[in-house]
């Protein structure tokens, strides 16, 4: 069996590269990506501390968050069509000027 350091060596990774692409990147697709990764890093770590403690109560939790991430995807990808829309790019810089 694996032990529960790797797994969570593999979500510290995971998270860094996610944090690392949404505080560098200005493409807001990459910024989806980015939050993906993210919440994946999360789910490692729900899913490696139920097998370690036993329970099932981490998945459970794994689940609900990859349902609050296509959520999360469906809501983006419309903000996404509109800044397309109204600037013919996705870089979020440009969107400042769609404040009141």
């Amino acid at each position: 069996m694996i032990p529960a350091q790797w797994y969570l060596l593999l979500s510290a990774a995971v998270f860094c590269i996610g944090l690392f692409g949404i505080l560098t990147r200005r493409n807001a697709l990459v910024f989806l990506m980015s939050v993906e990764l993210m919440l994946n890093a999360a789910n490692i770590n729900f899913v490696a501390f139920s097998l370690q403690h036993g329970n099932l109560t981490g998945q459970v939790f794994s689940l609900f968050t990859m349902a609050l991430a296509a959520a999360e995807v469906a809501v983006g990808v419309g903000i996404i069509l509109v800044l397309y829309r109204n600037f013919t790019d996705v870089d979020v810089t440009k969107a400042t000027t769609m404040r009141w």
